[in-house]
C-alpha cells in the first residue's frame, strides 16, 4: 500500500515517512503544492495524508483538483487547525477523514488502515478470491485456511492484484505501486518476473485457485480458477 504524505514540516514529515515505512507501507512525500499536484497527477496512492496550510497554496485547493482528475485514493486531512468549518470543508470536498494535530502515529496507523479497507474491501478484514484469503492488517495469506509464507513483495504484488481481480495491470504501474515512484530510474523491470515467478510458483505450490497469467506485451492479469 503506497502512502503519499504531503507536509511541509520537516521533522513532522520525517518522522511520518519513517513510522509508516516501518509499518510496511512504500511512502512518499511532498511539500509543497506544486509537487504534491504533480505526484497526484502521475500516480495512485492507496492513502494520501494532506496538510491543509501550504507554503504555496491549500490543501483544500488540491483536494478539489484531486476529485476533478476523478482520483480514488483515500485522503486524509491532517491539521493543526482545529476548526469545525475546515473540517466540514474538507469532508464535503471528499476528504475520508480528518485528524488534528498533534495525533498518535497509532491512530493514525489505525485511521489509515480503516480508510482503506472501508475503500478497497468494502470494510472486510480480509480479501478472499477462490480458495486465497489476504489480512491486510496482519500481512497473511492463506490458501484453504493454512498459512503461505510470502516475502514482503511478493505479498504486495499478490495484494495489489487481489484488489484488482481481472484488471489488467502494466508493468509501470505495478512496478510504481509496489516499489514506488523512484522506479523510473531503473533501467528494465526484470526484478518485476523473478517476483512474479516466484510469486506463481508458491501459490502453485500451496493449491491455490488464483494465477498471475501474463498478457504478452502488455502485463499481467489475476484470474481465478
Amino acid at each position: 500500500m503506497k502512502i503519499l504524505i504531503i507536509e511541509d514540516e520537516p521533522s513532522l514529515k520525517e518522522i511520518l515517512e519513517r513510522y509508516l515505512t516501518q509499518e510496511r507501507y512504500i511512502v512518499e512525500t511532498a511539500e509543497t503544492y506544486v509537487e504534491a499536484m504533480r505526484k497526484m497527477e502521475d500516480y495512485e496512492y492507496s492513502c494520501i495524508l494532506l496538510d491543509i496550510m501550504l507554503p504555496d497554496g491549500s490543501g483544500l485547493s488540491l483536494l478539489k483538483n484531486l476529485k476533478a482528475l476523478n482520483k480514488k485514493d483515500n485522503v486524509i486531512i491532517i491539521s493543526a487547525k482545529d476548526s469545525v468549518d475546515d473540517k466540514v470543508a474538507g469532508l464535503e470536498l471528499g476528504a475520508d477523514d480528518y485528524l488534528t494535530k498533534p495525533f498518535d502515529l497509532s491512530e493514525l496507523n489505525a485511521r489509515i488502515k480503516s480508510v482503506i479497507r472501508r475503500n478497497q474491501v468494502g470494510g472486510q478484514l480480509s480479501i478472499v478470491l477462490g480458495n486465497v484469503k489476504l489480512y491486510p492488517d496482519k500481512f497473511e495469506v492463506h490458501v484453504n485456511e493454512t498459512p503461505v509464507e510470502l516475502l514482503r513483495k511478493e505479498y504486495d504484488i499478490l495484494h495489489f492484484f487481489m484488489i484488482r481481480p481481472g484488471y489488467l495491470v502494466n508493468k509501470t504501474n505495478l512496478a510504481e505501486s509496489v516499489w514506488g515512484d523512484h522506479i523510473d530510474q531503473v533501467d528494465n523491470f526484470d526484478f518485476i518476473y523473478a517476483q512474479i515467478k516466484n510469486l506463481r510458483k508458491k501459490l502453485k505450490e500451496a493449491g491455490a485457485s488464483i494465477e498471475i497469467k501474463s498478457v504478452y506485451g502488455l502485463g499481467y492479469r489475476l484470474v481465478a480458477e
